[in-house]
């Protein structure tokens, strides 16, 4: 058996402690053997079912394959590195959504991982709470939206460099805010309510009672909404949210 076969092995079912059923099939390109057994432990653990590869040869021929819903991998890999993998599956028509991991946190270093056809790029060291929130974030994403700007009426964000514009009036926003306006954008004139938001944005397995969504809603509003200018969050009376895309 080999190590990676092994490490599939051990977490095998794991996923009783979250989702009783599977949320997708997971390919984690890693060669690091601990952080890949933290990584598929998490992703198991809430109900994934992964499958590990410690080459980028023997990724590539997993992926090659078939049957993957996201792929999670790593830059530097023995043998073929993991952005010649991901231009391979691109080239071969292969679009299935890939996180790439890195050591390499520049802004120049995550624009050339998305250049090769990744769709998001995450800084080692990095949180496990955020690697499964940006997994699940690619497991919902439709298959068009491999865009790195969105674009909603007044409102411009980057993705690369994790910026966001108004009119030109740069937004400064902290993670969760920036989390939660891309949530707002990729879904514009579209009513969300906080069941949605807790569960995507803050991804809850259930439903506190708590007024977490009404806070950061108007944190953001402020930020968004400056005095003067046409309000583009609002509240939808007993329901939620909603971002007005202006006539």
């Amino acid at each position: 058996m080999t190590d990676e076969t092994a490490l599939e092995t051990a977490h095998a079912g794991h996923a009783t402690g979250h989702d009783t059923l599977p949320r997708g099939a997971v390919l984690l390109i890693e060669d690091d053997s601990t952080i890949a057994e933290e990584i598929v432990a998490e992703l198991s653990g809430h109900g994934f079912d992964v499958q590990h590869r410690a080459t980028g040869d023997a990724g590539l021929a997993a992926a090659l394959a078939g049957g993957v819903d996201v792929m999670v991998v790593d830059r530097l890999l023995p043998g073929m590195d993991g952005l010649t993998v991901i231009e391979t599956m691109r080239q071969r028509g292969i679009r299935t959504p890939v996180l790439v991991l890195s050591a390499l946190s520049a802004v120049d270093d995550r624009v050339t991982g998305l250049k090769a056809g990744g769709d998001d790029y995450l800084s080692k060291p990095f949180a496990m709470e955020e690697l499964l929130a940006r997994v699940e974030a690619l497991m919902r994403r439709p298959d068009d939206t491999r865009n790195t700007r969105l674009r909603v009426g007044p409102l411009e964000m980057d993705l690369i460099e994790r910026r966001v514009w108004r009119d030109g009036r740069e937004i400064e926003l902290l993670p969760r805010e920036f989390r939660l306006l891309e949530y707002l954008m990729r879904r514009p004139d579209q009513v969300l309510t906080r069941s949605m938001l807790l569960e995507d944005v803050w991804q809850y397995r259930f439903i506190p009672r708590t007024n977490l969504v009404d806070v950061h809603i108007g944190k953001l509003r402020r930020k968004v909404d400056a005095p003067g200018e046409e309000p583009l969050i609002r509240s939808i009376r007993g329901t939620g949210f909603l971002l007005r895309v202006p006539d």
